[in-house]
Order: C-alpha cells, then sequence, then structure tokens
C-alpha cells in the first residue's frame, strides 16, 4: 500500500511533479541491478538547489519511488517584516530528523547517526533569515548566525518495508546578499542497508559503500545499460 504524501498546493506539486517521479523512476531501475548481498551503505552523489526559484525537492532517500523527505525554501513577507529559510519535512509516520524543538541539527562528518539520537518527526527549520524592527535576525544552525555552512549532514531516519533504517543528506546553505535570500544545494545522500544499524555522517568510501550515480533520462531514453552509471568499491574512480 502506497503511504500517504503530505499535500501541497496544486501550483508547487505541478512545479515538480514531473522531476520527482522521473528521478524515482531512474533510481529504482539502476539499484534494481546493483544490490550485493554485502552492500551495507548506497551513496548517492547529488546536485541539487533548493532556493526562491527552486522551492521544493522531494528526497527519496533509497530510490524506492516513495517520496521520504522534503527539503523547501520557504517565505513571508509582511508590511515591515520579512522571513525566508529552508525546512526539512519528514513525509511518513516513524521518518524523522536529527534536531532539537522544531530546529535540525547541522552534523560535522564522523558524527553517528542511530537509535541514541533525538529524531523529531515534525517539519523542521533548517536555516531562516527574518527581518523585523529594523534588524537582520539569523536563526538555525545551518544559518550559522548569517555565514551559512558547508559540507555539513542532515540526520535522518526513514522506514522501509516496516523496518527503521537510518541515513543523512549532506548541504550547503547560502546567506546572501546581506540576508535578502536563503539557498541550499543538496550535495549526496546515503542510507544504511541494515534496518537498525547506525551510518556514520560523511562515509562514501569503504569494502561496505556502493555509490549508485542515476542515469540521466536522455541515458535512459536512449536504452543504454544502467550498469555503467554506478560505482562499486572496487570499480575504478
Amino acid at each position: 500500500m502506497k503511504r500517504p504524501v503530505k499535500e501541497l498546493s496544486f501550483r508547487l506539486e505541478h512545479h515538480v511533479n514531473s522531476y520527482a517521479l522521473a528521478a524515482s523512476a531512474a533510481g529504482v531501475g539502476i539499484l534494481a541491478l546493483v544490490q550485493p548481498v554485502e552492500a551495507k551503505i548506497i551513496y548517492t552523489p547529488a546536485h541539487r538547489s533548493i532556493s526562491h526559484t527552486n522551492p521544493i525537492f522531494y528526497l527519496d532517500v533509497n530510490h524506492d519511488g516513495v517520496r521520504d523527505f522534503l527539503l523547501s525554501h520557504t517565505s513571508y513577507f509582511g508590511e515591515n517584516s520579512s522571513a525566508k529559510g529552508i525546512e526539512i519535512h519528514p513525509q511518513h509516520s516513524g521518518d524523522g530528523i536529527l534536531g532539537q524543538s522544531h530546529w535540525a541539527s547541522a552534523l560535522t562528518a564522523g558524527v553517528q547517526i542511530g537509535s541514541s539520537g533525538e529524531f523529531l518527526s515534525v517539519d523542521n527549520t533548517m536555516a531562516r533569515h527574518s527581518f523585523w524592527d529594523g534588524s537582520d535576525h539569523f536563526v538555525g544552525a545551518w544559518a550559522n548566525g548569517g555565514k551559512g555552512v558547508k559540507n555539513r549532514y542532515l540526520g535522518l531516519k526513514f522506514v522501509i518495508r516496516g523496518k527503521v533504517h537510518y541515513g543523512w543528506a549532506r548541504l550547503n546553505v547560502r546567506v546572501f546578499e546581506n540576508g535578502v535570500q536563503v539557498a541550499a544545494t543538496l550535495t549526496g545522500y546515503a542510507y544504511e542497508t541494515i534496518p537498525g544499524k547506525p551510518i556514520i555522517a560523511g562515509k562514501t568510501h569503504g569494502k561496505d559503500v556502493i555509490t549508485v550515480e542515476p542515469a540521466s533520462l536522455g541515458h535512459l531514453a536512449r536504452g543504454a545499460s544502467a550498469v555503467s552509471t554506478w560505482r562499486g568499491p572496487n570499480s575504478a574512480k
């Protein structure tokens, strides 16, 4: 049974529907070919902007066609105030983000993500810039006081066939033009294939890691083999 997905406005849903379905289809086709018994971590490189011009992106961590998390750019404008930010939204019961009180943690590489962490099932703000009372205000670990961050990690918990898995998503966040805009770039994500096993933020190499590089739509349309689009631990770099 397909899990329910949070509703967005028709305009936003239409804006990303084609991309999300195409990306999911490409991922499913590839991972069907690369599920070796010894594989424990599946890593996917990415380069996806989340900004006022590309406001939402659905993250399907394990490429099964189910949207696990939603990354979104939000904005508000009032008469004497405004706010812009980047948020992460778990999409299903049992999914969660490492953080505290609606604020997503910006983890550094090497942090262990597992059952000992506090995962929030609510919508989480990563970075926010607000302007009110004639002053700029920066909140959230990813805003970093208006400096932004590079190569930080979201700690992810999500459910596959009724079992909890852990993963991470690596992002850069920029706050620029004196706080006029906030934007993020997703640069990669990974998950542990063994249910309940912790994962190390940023781990992308090792005998237990397989790197998946989703094929482009044109590549698939030409009928090219999807095998060439992934790198195993012993493949040439």
